[in-house]
């Protein structure tokens, strides 16, 4: 783990609130494992092992056998970082515990199902960079009019209008505060693109949000 990470004690991720994946994925979810689409924000964590700072390299994923990955995938999001205890909030004043936003990419193996927590997939060492810093919450006057851009060795690969979420920014966080407490400093991955960028060892990700930041980071491996 990085030291001088930018995350308290949790990164929480939300999933699925891509309007456009939700769509695509419809028939997918009223067939058995899942029987009816989410109807509540689907979540899981990156945890400590995970977390990564700007600059720093992203080690490449290993199976059990210790062997490379064949593959690996990335998606960019708004981190919210919270403010002040964020105890069962409603959406009205959500935003008011904002301290302020940064960036979060999510490194992980290529997503095959979202009916249980991929823990091997999520889960990888240094997979997980946040910055490159905290810019403050009233220099954003509407987080959900961002847009998220991936770069790739310079060549751009995604962009994701964050107006194109299931839900906002301060509905998630209402909603994630009735599930848990939030403290000063956690982080909150608001939503990606649907679509998760293909990478390869020794790749350049950048991403990207005007008025926050870029945050850059290297593939290993190479």
């Amino acid at each position: 783990m990085t030291a001088n990470t930018l995350v308290s004690s949790k990164l929480v991720c939300v999933a699925l609130n891509d309007k456009s994946q939700l769509a695509a994925l419809e028939g997918t979810f009223n067939e058995a494992p899942y029987k009816k689409p989410p109807t509540q924000p689907v979540l899981y964590y990156k945890p400590r092992n995970t977390w990564n700072v700007d600059g720093a390299e992203v080690e490449w994923a290993k199976d059990f056998d210790g062997n490379d990955a064949p593959a690996m995938a990335v998606g960019a999001s708004l981190g919210v970082v919270i403010g002040q205890e964020t105890c069962r909030v409603s959406q009205a004043e959500a935003l008011e515990y904002v301290r302020g936003y940064t960036i979060v990419c999510d490194f992980s193996l290529p997503e095959e199902s979202y009916f249980r927590p991929d823990i091997k997939g999520k889960c990888l060492d240094t997979s997980a960079p946040v910055g490159p810093e905290i810019v403050p919450a009233d220099t954003i006057d509407n987080p959900d009019a961002l847009t998220v851009t991936v770069f790739v060795n310079g060549e751009r690969k995604n962009v994701f209008p964050l107006a194109n979420m299931q839900r906002s920014v301060a509905e998630l966080i209402s909603k994630i505060s009735w599930i848990m407490t939030l403290q000063p400093g956690e982080v909150i991955a608001v939503g990606f693109a649907g679509e998760r960028v293909p990478v390869a060892k020794g790749d350049r990700v950048e991403a990207t949000i005007e008025g926050v930041g870029t945050l850059t980071n290297t593939l290993g491996g190479a």
